[in-house]
């Protein structure tokens, strides 16, 4: 997300130059997932990166069945797991939020589908928006083979039904999930007028809403 650094003058102008089709208050048309995680008991966890944690844990936090969202840090070590050193883009860190869902209430398989058709842009590769590095990369992080192959397969039929004009970008990665420091948790609910917020995420949530009210809390 943007630096708290950043002068106001500069957050203003680069929110101004946004294309209009960036943030806007609509999903992507995808097909429901053909796969599913079957068998799932208990709470279950999903863990997806995808451009500043702040508008992915705000998106999550408004799905039925979503118990919690945690921001955090996916992809390199505990010890790196902190804003500052992933913001320098040489840690290996995604930001990414850690999902715990009733999978009797929404399954995998339909977290994914918002995810690739609201929460982010599958297409840009090292970005999302106005933020730049592989920290805000597209990267799903299964946390059994199960979740693997659904999301694998998953991609491979948003590929072939051509549902993005460009090509899919997210990758299926390995690691542990550290949380994100407590000033960054909520952040979207605490800061409803933040600049970052009002420009680039709630339009995220206004689409979600608008796309999918039968999963809406």
């Amino acid at each position: 997300m943007l630096k708290w650094t950043i002068p106001a003058a500069a957050v203003a102008a680069i929110l101004f130059l946004a294309p209009a089709s960036v943030g806007a208050e609509r999903a992507v048309a995808i097909p429901a997932a053909q796969q599913d995680v079957t068998g799932a008991r208990g709470p279950q966890v999903a863990v997806f990166a995808g451009g500043c944690f702040w508008g992915m844990e705000a998106v999550f936090q408004s799905v039925k069945g979503v118990q919690s969202v945690t921001n955090g840090y996916a992809g390199g070590t505990k010890g790196t797991a902190r804003y500052a050193q992933v913001s320098t883009e040489r840690t290996g860190h995604a930001e990414a939020v850690r999902i715990v869902y009733d999978p009797r209430k929404v399954s995998y398989a339909t977290l994914l589908r918002i995810y690739f058709s609201v929460a982010h842009d599958p297409t840009q590769l090292n970005r999302q928006g106005p933020d730049t590095g592989p920290s805000y990369r597209s990267a799903i992080f299964p946390q059994n083979a199960q979740q693997r192959g659904v999301a694998a397969a998953y991609i491979a039929q948003l590929g072939r039904t051509r549902a993005f004009p460009r090509p899919i970008v997210t990758k299926l990665e390995s690691g542990a999930f550290y949380p994100a420091e407590a000033e960054h948790q909520d952040f979207f609910w605490r800061n409803p007028n933040h600049p970052y917020i009002t420009r680039w995420d709630k339009p995220k949530v206004t689409a979600f809403r608008n796309a999918y009210p039968q999963l809406a809390n």
